[in-house]
């Protein structure tokens, strides 16, 4: 009986689901963030040629690390193996896309083409080692 629980349960996909959850909500978080820059300077930040955020010194702003003042701490995906990817290289900062990898990928109705790579991931991007970059928020005006 304890066998046929396990196998109902399914703990390594309640653990995806899980990390899948936290992804989600990391990039809402940097939405928000990103939309406080923008009404701050402008326009949002630049991306940097390792698909990350480039700060107010022009410097890249490490996943993890803090991006001040507008996050105390950039979230930086939970598996060690994966990464995010923002991207802005519109000349006018006037949009950006950023990704993650969700490990549910097709089992998750909100990832992008049920699973695949999204549409916009820009070539030579990736979401860490053997991970499709298959989930992505954008600005308002834009999808990703």
């Amino acid at each position: 009986m304890a066998t046929g629980i396990i196998v109902m349960v399914n703990p390594l996909a309640q653990i995806q689901k899980a990390k899948d959850t936290n992804r989600k909500s990391d990039l809402s978080q940097i939405q928000k963030a990103l939309e406080t820059y923008y009404q701050d300077i402008g326009k949002y930040p630049s991306s940097t040629v390792d698909y990350k955020i480039k700060g107010l010194d022009g410097n890249s702003v490490v996943w993890g690390s803090s991006w001040q003042p507008y996050m105390a701490t950039l979230p930086k995906d939970p598996s060690s193996s994966k990464n995010y990817v923002y991207n802005s290289t519109s000349p006018d900062g006037q949009t950006y896309y950023i990704y993650a990898s969700l490990d549910r990928g097709a089992n998750d109705s909100q990832a992008c083409n049920g699973g695949a790579k999204c549409n916009g991931v820009p070539s030579g991007a990736g979401c860490g080692t053997g991970a499709t970059c298959n989930y992505g928020v954008s600005s308002l005006n834009v999808s990703p």
